[in-house]
């Protein structure tokens, strides 16, 4: 009986070209019983950091033994190598071009093996379309049971994509980049939760002490600039306007927790679904409202009384 085991698809082939829908025919003319799922095929054309993105923001929605599949592959063709990569109880089945950055920053690699093992491939291994040849036949093998070691050789390491880092600058602001933007224009920066929280511990760790407040220890006190050091690394301030972002020569105070906290057509921050900070504008377009674009920089600060 036929494994009914689930794969993912992600790649920068769009929908305009039979390429998504001729990988399927692979993996169902080897497996049959395969769950496929289209994560996304509007990755822009060669584009491995938008690919490494949103994998990383979808893996984790997926069942244990769910295998990914990525095809953002400019070197196709090349010495790159493909490698399988099991995490968290998953696969990935990946050009090993760096797109598995976002995600190894977090989760340790519990195996990488080279995929090298024609066996697993089509009879004829063209030079540009490995997503048929290799891919999904590499992908229909392991849903029918394929250990990664059958596969090729182990190895320890991984090409790394250099992503920005968000950071804390001279004058006690935090800094960061849009890294995304959706098809709302919502404009998704590197600075996530946990780096708010870190940013709003420092800068109460330096004012505590110029400004006389007293530990926390000492007692609770009302929420406040001065008293943001109460904020625990789950709790950040959306109730006020201690937070500041400026992007170009606009500002927006406050965190908000939905986009419907302001007025239609007014701008916003939040914490978006995938943890990181965002920009919006309520039932508008963040992108156009601000006339910026990826990798423009985006400044956090937060507002003394």
């Amino acid at each position: 009986m036929r494994q009914s085991r689930i794969i993912t698809l992600l790649t920068d082939f769009g929908n305009q070209d039979a390429y998504v829908g001729i990988m399927k025919g692979v993996i169902a003319g080897i497996n049959p019983a395969a769950h496929i799922i289209d994560l996304c095929h509007s990755i822009p054309p060669q584009d491995v950091f938008i690919g490494a993105y949103l994998l990383s923001t979808s893996y984790k929605y997926f069942p244990t033994g769910t295998i990914h599949v990525a095809v953002v592959d400019p070197g196709v063709g090349s010495k790159r190598d493909i490698v399988c990569v099991e995490i968290r109880n998953c696969l990935f089945l990946v050009p090993d071009n760096g797109i598995l950055s976002f995600i190894v920053q977090e989760e340790n690699p519990k195996r990488i093996v080279q995929v090298t093992n024609s066996k697993y491939f089509l009879p004829v291994l063209s030079h540009t379309f490995h997503g048929r040849d290799l891919f999904a036949s590499v992908a229909a093998h392991l849903s029918l049971g394929v250990q990664p070691l059958q596969l090729g050789d182990a190895t320890g390491q991984l090409a790394q994509l250099d992503l920005p880092e968000p950071f804390h600058t001279k004058a006690g602001q935090l800094k960061g980049q849009i890294i995304y933007i959706d098809r709302f224009g919502n404009l998704i920066t590197n600075i996530t939760r946990e780096h708010l929280a870190q940013y709003i511990s420092n800068y109460t760790q330096y004012r505590a002490p110029r400004s006389g407040i007293k530990s926390k220890e000492q007692g609770d006190r009302n929420q406040t600039p001065d008293t943001l050091e109460n904020t625990s690394k789950n709790e950040i301030p959306t109730q006020d306007n201690t937070i500041k972002t400026i992007l170009g020569r606009k500002k927006i105070l406050g965190l908000k927790k939905t986009y419907t906290d302001v007025k239609q057509g007014e701008p916003l921050l939040l914490l978006g679904s995938a943890g990181f900070l965002e920009i919006s504008v309520n039932q508008g377009n963040a992108k156009k409202y601000f006339k910026v674009d990826r990798g423009n920089h985006i400044i956090v600060t937060l507002v003394s009384s």
